[in-house]
C-alpha cells in the first residue's frame, strides 16, 4: 500500500485523437497502480476545479475569459499546440485544482502523488506547448497566499525547459526553478530558471543523473525550500517521439530516487506531477510514472517523514 495519496480525476483524459499528447495516459496511470496493488481506490482523491480567483494569482484575466469562452485567436491555438474545447478547458481547471489539492496532502504526509499536471510552458497571458494554464505555478501562489509555505523550490525533469515556470517567478526570491533539460528541443527561447542544466543530445542515464545530483546539491545549498514540485516526466526515455535523450527504465528510476531522498533527507515534503511523457508505446509512459510512485514509497518508507514544526 502506498504510504501518501493520490489525486486523480476522470476530467483528466481527453480524447485528442491522433494528437502526440497521449491523453488517456492519467486513467491507465491509475488502472495500473490499482491492478498491481500498490494503491487502493481509497487512496485517490478528486479534486475541485481551480477558481477564476486562483488562476488569477498567476494568469491574466484577459487568458482566463478567452480559456472560458473558447474566444482564442487562431494563434493562439497554434502556439498551444492542441485543439480548443470545453472538455479541454475544463480539464485544465481540474489539472490545477489537483495541483493545489496535491500540494496540501504533500504538507500533511510527505509526498502527495499528482497523476497529472506540470504544465511548465504556460504564460501568464497565453498557453504553449501543450500547456493552457500553469497548474504548478498558480499551486505554489495558492500556498503562499494562505500562508500554507513561504518558499518553494520546483525541479523540472522533463525532457523540455520548464520556460512558463521560469519566467513567471523571474526574480522572486520565495521560489527557486531547476530546470534539467536537452538543450536542443523545445521551446527554442528559454527564460533563464535558478539553476538550468542543459544537456546534449543522446545525453544517458549517468551523465544525466551526475549532473542532476549536483544541480540539487547546489539548489539546495542556498535555499531551504517549504515545499518541492517534482515534475517527473516521462519524456527522458530514449523511446519517447518528443525527446533526445536516452535515459532507461533504471536511469529514471534512480533519477526520481536522486531527487526525492534530496527534499526528505532535510524534511522537506515533495508534491509530484507526472508531467510530459510521449513514448513510441505509450505502455512505457505509464510504467515510468508508476515507477515514480513505487519510488516514492520506497523513499518515504526509508527516510521516514516529520512534519516541519513552521507548518
Amino acid at each position: 500500500m502506498l504510504p501518501f495519496r493520490l489525486v486523480y480525476h476522470p476530467g483528466y483524459d481527453l480524447d485528442l485523437g491522433e494528437h502526440v499528447v497521449p491523453g488517456s495516459k492519467y486513467g491507465l496511470i491509475r488502472a495500473r497502480l490499482l491492478e498491481e496493488g500498490p494503491a487502493r481506490a481509497e487512496s485517490f482523491l478528486e479534486p475541485q476545479p481551480a477558481t477564476d480567483d486562483q488562476l488569477r494569482l498567476v494568469h491574466t484575466e484577459d487568458w482566463i475569459r478567452k480559456l472560458s469562452t473558447g474566444s482564442l485567436t487562431h494563434r493562439e491555438i497554434l502556439t498551444l499546440e492542441i485543439p480548443y474545447s470545453r472538455q479541454m478547458a475544463d480539464a485544465f481547471r481540474l489539472f490545477t485544482g489537483g495541483a493545489i489539492l496535491a500540494a496540501r496532502l504533500a504538507l500533511e504526509d510527505g509526498i502527495a502523488y499528482h497523476l497529472g499536471g506540470g504544465f511548465h510552458h504556460a504564460l501568464p497571458d497565453h498557453g504553449e506547448g501543450f500547456c493552457a494554464i500553469n497548474d504548478v505555478a498558480v499551486a505554489v501562489r495558492c500556498l503562499q497566499r494562505d500562508s500554507s509555505i513561504a518558499k518553494a523550490m520546483i525541479v523540472d525533469c522533463d525532457v523540455h525547459h520548464g520556460s512558463g515556470t521560469a519566467a513567471i517567478f523571474a526574480g522572486d526570491q520565495s521560489v527557486f526553478t531547476l530546470s534539467i533539460h536537452q538543450q536542443n528541443n523545445y521551446p527554442p527561447h528559454k527564460p533563464p530558471s535558478s539553476i538550468d542544466i542543459h544537456l546534449s543530445d543522446g545525453a544517458g542515464d549517468c551523465e544525466y543523473n551526475s549532473q542532476l545530483r549536483a544541480g540539487l546539491r547546489l539548489a539546495f545549498l542556498g535555499f531551504q525550500p517549504d515545499l518541492v514540485f517534482y515534475l517527473a516526466g516521462a519524456d527522458p526515455y530514449y523511446q519517447d517521439q518528443l525527446g533526445g535523450l536516452n535515459l532507461t527504465f533504471d536511469g529514471l528510476w534512480e533519477r526520481d530516487s536522486l531527487v526525492l531522498e534530496a527534499a526528505l533527507d532535510r524534511a522537506v515534503p515533495v508534491v509530484i506531477s507526472t508531467a510530459g511523457g510521449y513514448a513510441f508505446r505509450v505502455q512505457d509512459t505509464v510504467t515510468i510514472h508508476v515507477n515514480t510512485a513505487q519510488v516514492a514509497a520506497e523513499a518515504l518508507e526509508r527516510i521516514g517523514w516529520r512534519r516541519h514544526e513552521a507548518l
